[in-house]
């Protein structure tokens, strides 16, 4: 029995632990194939059982979503749904409830981050989906939330309904714990059957999240699953693979996971897919084309901070919150920000904001270490840090901030040029600009891979910058410090979460006068 919720027993002695993942309605245990994906190093490992179907397994689990959907889910009103998932949050915030403990334990290890840091985001993020926010998430999209649950009268005259996709599946991505929620809990919103794929750098939250709904509801037990196959290389990172029971590694493995894929994405009706823009393109050829398909794929956050921001009080202060959203999760997210756009005129120049930055950087790495970096990760982070240092030399008005063996590295830029991407984990790129209406321009070529930009200016220059912003493809404005925490009903990527979803049945105002000439107590027509 473990002591502490963290993997160490009361003697103090790390132990590997087990996870068994997945959630598998009306599936023989026995009968379904596990492979292990092993995390973590020495003692304190963590090893997790991933369930690999084989194609009939997979059609067979699909039907069986979809009838449990149709027969316990589709029967219950969307604010009864919203009391559940709301039992089931309350449950996982509460720190003494095993769920929560089992995720505080397991988490850490299977991601890498730190853990005072996944307890944090993770409390933040959780509390998005009580109740009160679900409500509002439901709004956002229907102005009349019953259209969800029946014919509900239509402003131009008739009636109409809202139905969700009889089975959804879901491919998340395993970049930030917790990720699934998101897409899980729409689904659930619009009654679909569910099913998700998990991600192999973080097979954990998704089934643990299952597993709690079933027991705070148990007809929804059978409603969804989470299953697992051999996803693309960006979704195995962090993973390390037991390949002697014929899983991914061995031969025909691969063949194997397509096939079950495949068979999976044959009975859906909607698929919505989270990751790179290689694994959106592997999931999409195996979409049929009748099928819809909703994909979310990579972004680049960057930022905006204007000069009101920059004055002796105020500096330090936008630096903290600045280094806060490059920190958490080590900007893994399409909302992190990559890049710092600093206007000049205010009392602290840009050179000078990035000295408070960087000490924001290197405090905060004493709070929240960075998790190790795999090899690839590794180089790109000193590829990047290295075409730095080649600029600053280059360029007198360019400098490279912080030690090579820092955990953080921030380069600042006198000139403007075109938005790119960092190399993540804790790499900042600073530019310099005299207006904060010129960034529009320099982003204008990344269009296709906006989403988030973090804000920190005055009143007047918020809603005419947030216009340009919106003109060149921008989708979110939120403040510094708030880029890496949504608000409950954001519109991922501009688009609706629920409305995505669901297909409108409409009751024309003709059947409705048709049906009324046609009753019982009709008059007879002395036409």
């Amino acid at each position: 029995m473990l002591a502490d919720g963290r993997g160490i027993p009361a003697d103090g002695q790390a132990v590997t632990r087990r996870f068994s993942a997945g959630h598998l309605p009306g599936l023989v245990e026995s009968d379904v194939r596990r492979q292990v994906l092993s995390f973590g190093a020495g003692a304190g490992r963590v090893e997790v059982d991933v369930p690999v179907l084989d194609p009939a397994q997979m059609t067979l689990l699909a039907k069986q979503v979809r009838a449990a959907a149709r027969a316990r889910l589709a029967t219950l009103d969307v604010s009864r749904i919203i009391t559940i998932i709301d039992t089931a949050i309350a449950r996982l915030l509460d720190p003494s409830d095993p769920h929560r403990r089992e995720l505080d334990a397991l988490l850490p290890v299977v991601t890498g981050y730190d853990a005072e840091m996944i307890g944090l985001s993770l409390t933040s993020f959780l509390k998005t989906f009580r109740a009160p926010q679900l409500h509002r998430f439901v709004a956002e999209d229907f102005p009349n939330p019953k259209v969800l649950d029946e014919f509900q009268p239509a402003v131009k005259g008739g009636a109409m309904r809202a139905i969700g996709p009889a089975l959804l599946v879901h491919s998340w991505a395993g970049n930030v714990p917790a990720l699934p929620l998101w897409s899980l809990v729409c689904g659930l919103l619009v009654k679909s059957g569910n099913i998700g794929k998990l991600p192999s750098a973080e097979p954990v939250f998704a089934t643990v999240f299952a597993r709690l709904l079933a027991e705070v509801h148990p007809p929804l037990a059978e409603c969804l699953a989470v299953v697992w196959w051999k996803g693309g290389p960006t979704n195995e990172a962090n993973a390390t693979k037991n390949t002697s029971e014929g899983g991914e590694g061995s031969e025909g493995g691969g063949r194997r996971d397509s096939d079950a894929a495949t068979a999976l994405y044959a009975q859906a009706d909607v698929v919505l897919a989270y990751g790179s823009n290689d694994t959106l393109a592997q999931v999409r050829a195996m979409v049929p084309i009748t099928t819809r398909f909703l994909p979310f794929g990579h972004k680049i956050g960057f930022a905006l901070i204007g000069k009101s921001a920059l004055d002796a009080e105020r500096a330090p202060a936008t630096a903290r919150l600045a280094a806060k959203d490059v920190v958490r999760y080590d900007q893994q997210g399409c909302y992190s920000p990559h890049v710092l756009y600093v206007e000049r005129g205010g009392r602290v120049a840009p050179r000078d904001f990035v000295q408070y930055l960087a000490a924001e950087l290197a405090s905060l790495e004493h709070r929240f270490p960075r998790r190790a970096l795999m090899i690839e990760d590794a180089i790109a982070v000193a590829g990047w840090q290295q075409a730095s240092e080649l600029r600053a030399i280059a360029d007198t008005g360019s400098e490279q901030i912080g030690d090579r063996n820092a955990t953080w590295s921030v380069a600042y830029a006198d000139a403007p040029f075109p938005l790119t991407p960092t190399a993540a984990n804790r790499t900042l790129q600073v530019i310099a600009v005299d207006r904060l209406d010129d960034v529009v321009d320099q982003i204008a070529s990344s269009a296709r891979f906006l989403q988030t930009v973090g804000v920190a200016v005055d009143a007047p220059a918020l809603y005419p910058l947030a216009e340009r912003l919106a003109a060149a493809g921008v989708t979110r404005l939120a403040a510094i410090g708030s880029m890496t925490s949504p608000e409950a009903g954001w519109h991922h990527d501009g688009r609706f979460n629920l409305l995505d979803l669901v297909r409108m049945v409409e009751i024309e105002l003709s059947a409705e006068r048709m049906s009324d000439r046609l009753a019982t107590y009709a008059e007879e027509d002395p036409a």
